[in-house]
């Protein structure tokens, strides 16, 4: 037979969707797909119209209470990832609507923090991620 190895040349590729992060105050990208804000609290200045956003998913983000206590302090932010994902786990209604969306291609999660390596964002799109995966 063959001399390359048993079924070369017909694999299948997975194209995995991605969920992309971008501030809210930054131009949108035409490859966003949809973009959903995932802020308990609207940011300021920002225009809706400005967003071309998709939804504005209130619920998703983190409570009053504990968007409060992190503060965007990166010396909690293992603790905060902690409490966030039981609070996503406790509600899960809330992240659905984005897993399914991811599901089905590219998305794009919209944050207002300054600090794009330690907010609820950045947090919700490992906690989703490990959602798709377990759902495939």
């Amino acid at each position: 037979m063959g001399s390359g190895p048993r079924g070369a040349g017909t694999e299948e590729v997975v194209t995995v969707p991605a969920i992309r992060l971008a501030r809210v105050y930054d131009d949108g990208d035409p490859g966003d797909g949809p973009r959903f804000l995932v802020e308990r609290l609207w940011p300021r200045g920002v225009r809706r119209a400005h967003l071309r956003l998709t939804d504005w998913l209130r619920d998703v983000g983190p409570s009053s209470e504990l968007r409060k206590w992190f503060g965007h302090d990166p010396d909690r932010w293992d603790e905060f990832r902690r409490r966030y994902f039981a609070e996503l786990d406790a509600h899960p209604e809330a992240w659905q609507p984005l897993r399914d969306a991811a599901a089905s291609g590219d998305v794009t999660l919209l944050y207002s923090s300054r600090d794009a390596e330690h907010n609820n964002a950045v947090a919700l799109r490992e906690y989703l991620t490990a959602r798709l995966d377990d759902a495939r």
